[in-house]
């Protein structure tokens, strides 16, 4: 599992070994949830192309990509190297992990590849342009993986999650929250509803019932969203146009 460390991850990792796996974490820094640790950075081309070679090697019976970046603020203030970051983290490392193991699990006849979203990729908030944009990337490629190995034995999860009250989240994103009324759930709380969802080897699971409603409604008639968020977006663009 990617990201195993963190404030999503860590929850998670420990719901996935009480429901019986062997975790092995992914990330920067120890997960003491985990039953093991590796130590590497995602940033990094060559750790990632030895971590990819391992997973090709050694493929798990569960890959989890659960590791992110977030980039808030006006698209056109964003430094080039947080846009390559964002996209590299939230897009690039899951396709290549991904493609490391999708071949050994056909193979195998089994296994399951898991991409933790967020809901801003089915509903694209201004603001946070790299990041919506990075996860709708990846729920493309969510999408693209289940056609591919239908049939094969392997199972592709992809789980939009609303926004977690974690370090995740800066001081700009909190506030940005409370200025849109948009809600923030308990880490605790998505981490279970993650877990479920790969425990079910589900498809595409959104977590939130009007955000499933406002994702398909953004799909099929994006102006109505459009005329929803006008409001929230007049008070964001009064407070952080200028920051």
């Amino acid at each position: 599992m990617t990201g195993a460390a963190g404030g999503l991850g860590a929850p998670v990792a420990q719901l996935l070994r009480e429901a019986g796996a062997h975790v092995t974490g992914i990330d920067r820094a120890e997960c003491p949830a985990c039953d093991a640790s590796v130590l590497t950075d995602l940033s990094d081309d060559a750790a990632l192309a030895s971590l990819s070679g391992e997973l090709a090697a050694h493929p798990p019976d569960v890959l989890v990509n659960i590791a992110g970046v977030m980039r808030f603020g006006l698209h056109e203030d964003q430094p080039i190297d947080a846009l390559a970051m964002c996209y590299r983290v939230n897009l690039l490392v899951p396709a290549v992990l991904a493609r490391a193991v999708a071949g050994p699990m056909r193979e195998r006849g089994s296994g399951q590849i898991v991409n933790v979203g967020s809901v801003l990729g089915a509903i694209p908030y201004p603001w946070f342009a790299a990041y919506s944009s990075s996860k709708a990337g990846l729920a493309a490629l969510s999408q693209a993986l289940r056609r591919e190995l239908a049939g094969s034995g392997v199972f592709v999860t992809h789980i939009n999650p609303r926004a977690a009250k974690t370090p995740f989240n800066s001081a700009q994103v909190n506030r940005f929250l409370e200025l849109t009324g948009m809600k923030a759930d308990e880490p605790d709380w998505v981490a279970a509803r993650i877990a479920r969802a790969i425990v079910a080897r589900a498809g595409t699971h959104n977590i939130g019932a009007m955000e499933r409603i406002y994702a398909a409604l953004n799909a099929i008639a994006p102006r109505i969203i459009d005329s929803g968020l006008a409001g929230q977006v007049r008070k964001a663009r009064a407070e952080f146009s200028q920051s």
